[in-house]
This record gives structure tokens, sequence and C-alpha cells, in this order.
């Protein structure tokens, strides 16, 4: 990535953040009525929406109901007003960026959601983008998290996922780079994105790296990610407890 772009003398980034700082986020649960669990992110400017349902009978042949566990469909799209690349590209049904979202989705709740309590059953995940503005990849694995606590689905930890970045100024070190906006993805250096079950215990479900990355310069970039979800885990959990106390409160 550009340093002179992406890192002023100061050290600080084009939006005014500092290297290790996040966009601010903002999140909410139980936002649709019919499902069974929804959630709604933003993280900074990119908003996603979640839905759940389920878990329930499999859909369709009942030959390919797993008997000793659950089978998790995932599906992912974009808003056509939610900006980004897909919005001048019109990809096959299930194709494009949002086809490589639900596949990779798909992946980390598998090993998140502990499916092996509903055998024979379907839980079904819809998440789409209403505004792109970089990491929607992160964004949509953390709202998926967020609808499957709402929905009641046991997990083996909370669910988030986070981005990070190398810049490298002309002068001095390269300095890693946490919650990468549209911007900073788009000048092209290397990205990686991790999603992580219980962020505190170190447990990842998923590492993807845009482009090569020598060894060394590795470790500090996988850091930021990583340090990226235990933040977003912070803020995301006094969410959860405050829906948790006014639901109590509701029933008293």
């Amino acid at each position: 990535m550009a340093g002179l772009e992406l890192l002023s003398d100061a050290g600080f980034r084009a939006d005014g953040r500092r290297p290790e700082e996040l966009r601010k986020v903002r999140a909410r649960l139980g936002v649709l009525a019919r499902a069974d669990g929804s959630a709604y992110l933003e993280q900074g400017n990119t908003k996603v929406l979640a839905a759940v349902y389920g878990p329930h009978e499999v859909r369709g042949s009942r030959a390919k109901a797993p008997p000793d566990r659950a089978l998790i469909s995932c599906r992912c799209s974009s808003a056509p007003f939610a900006g980004g690349g897909e919005r001048r590209r019109r990809p096959p049904p299930g194709g494009g960026r949002a086809g490589e979202r639900a596949m990779l989705l798909r992946g980390v709740l598998e090993g998140a959601v502990l499916t092996q309590l509903y055998p024979r059953s379907q839980i079904d995940v819809h998440v789409q983008v209403l505004q792109a503005d970089g990491g929607e990849l992160g964004a949509t694995v953390t709202v998926a998290g967020l609808a499957l606590l709402d929905a009641g689905v046991a997990l083996r930890g909370a669910v988030v996922a986070g981005s990070a970045g190398l810049a490298e100024p002309p002068a001095g070190a390269p300095v890693a780079l946490s919650d990468l906006s549209a911007a900073e993805e788009a000048a092209g250096g290397p990205r990686l994105v991790v999603a992580a079950v219980a962020p505190g215990g170190g447990q990842l479900a998923l590492c993807q790296l845009s482009a090569r990355l020598h060894q060394d310069r590795l470790r500090p970039v996988l850091d930021a990610a990583q340090a990226t979800c235990r933040g977003l885990h912070a803020v995301l959990d006094s969410v959860v407890r405050a829906r948790l106390r006014r639901d109590t409160a509701m029933e008293q």
C-alpha cells in the first residue's frame, strides 16, 4: 500500500484514525420481526443486515439432511444502492463476490455453530450489504454471528471478523493498519481478513490473504487483524448484554 496515501507524517490515516484504531461500530439485535433472529451492523460507513431462520425441517430432498447435525445454508447479497464493485456488474445468482462471501461464511459458521445439537434440521442465514465502504466480508461474518445469537442458536463462542493491511511509508518501517476502509482496500496492497470464534481464545475460523506477503511482515498484519476482532468483540459484547438486560426487565 502506498504509504503517502495511507499514513501521514504525523501517523494518521486519511480518515483521521491511528493505525490501530477501529472505525465506529454500531449494532442492534432483533430488527426483523418475522425472522427467528436478526441483527444490523454499522462499521464505519459499511452497513449490513442479517436474518436467521431455524433450526427448521430440511427443505427439499431429505437425502441431503445430515443425520447427526444441522445443515447450514448461507445466502449473501448486496442492495442495488450499496455501492462497491458489485453495483457496476450483475453476477449470476450465487456468483461474484456475494457468492464467495456466502461460501466463506458457511465455512465459518459450520465451525462455530454446535450443529450436533440440531440433527436433521436446517439453519438459514441471509446477509445483505446495504452500504459498502470496506470490510464487507468481515462485517458479513460478524452480523451473522449476532443474528445467530439473537435466534438462540448454540455457538462455541462469539463470532467476529476483522481486516488489516500494511502501509509502507517511503521512510521508516511498514505499519500495520487495523479495520481497513474502502479507500485503503483500493490502494491495492495485501489485505488480511480473519474470523475468530471466541476472540479472546485466539481460535481462527478464517484467514484470507488477498496478495502475497513476506512472512516477516505477516505477523504484524495478523496481530492487527486479531486486535480488530478483539476490539469488535468488546463493543458487541456490550450490545448483547444490554439486550439481555432489557429482555430480562421486560419479562419481570
